[in-house]
């Protein structure tokens, strides 16, 4: 199996560190760089599948190493901020960003965003698409398994469609209407009310309730809670 190998530029020891034990308990390989030049060393002689590139550094901020890389790889980049205003969200994505991760994050925002970068990349490894880990839940896409803090879950089928059409949507608003389509198709005679009743039952089961959020005059959207 190819291994995917993700570049950590942070000026931050502790934070680089982080990010590494969250990646690397998730299967990934990481390599460090505590600056732009650092991590420029490293594209120079390693193959990078993805960056997380910290946008407060001295000396080149992450704006302007994301510009320097850009003129020569187009690897995936998702920048990591403090900062969560909306300007450096655009100017990240203008510069050639393919999203953003405003800190602090939870170790499941940050495997799932970079899983969904990934996807869209069409760079994913058979171990990422197999297996999902959003906080204490793992699924097992191959093996149709849900696993809680590593006791096994038994999901009914709908259930388990719910579930991972959550984790492929993370941090989304999904309206009724959209997930009684995706979940049950567009020839579904039932009511809306049957989507309400399966996410009471998820819940549940799961037994991270919190993990499933009301979006109010929406729906529902998934997504871990920072602790």
């Amino acid at each position: 199996m190819v291994q995917t190998n993700i570049l950590i530029i942070d000026d931050e020891e502790d934070m680089r560190h982080l990010a590494e034990m969250y990646l690397e308990n998730s299967g990934f390989h990481c390599y460090l760089a505590s600056s732009g030049q650092e991590g420029y060393e490293v594209l120079n002689h390693k193959k990078i599948d993805l960056i997380i590139l910290d946008i407060m550094m001295p000396d080149e901020n992450g704006f302007q190493v994301c510009a320097r890389i850009r003129e020569k790889y187009n690897i995936p980049i998702i920048f990591l901020s403090a900062k969560g205003e909306e300007w450096d969200k655009v100017k990240g994505f203008q510069l050639g960003g393919d999203d953003y991760i405003v800190k602090p994050f939870s170790p499941g925002e940050m495997i799932a965003r970079i899983q969904a970068v990934l996807r869209r990349a069409g760079l994913t490894s058979n171990e990422t698409q197999s297996r999902v880990q959003l906080g204490e839940i793992v699924i097992e896409r191959m093996a149709r398994t849900v696993m809680v803090a590593d006791t096994m879950v038994a999901l009914t089928l709908k259930e388990y469609e719910l579930l991972l059409f959550f984790a492929d949507h993370y941090a989304q608003a999904l309206s009724r209407e959209q997930l009684l389509e995706n979940i049950w198709g567009m020839d579904y005679i039932g009511s809306l009310r049957t989507v309400d009743t399966h996410i009471k039952t998820l819940r549940m089961k799961l037994g991270v309730a919190d993990y499933i959020q009301t979006v109010w005059g929406i729906g529902y959207k998934f997504e871990v809670q920072a602790k």
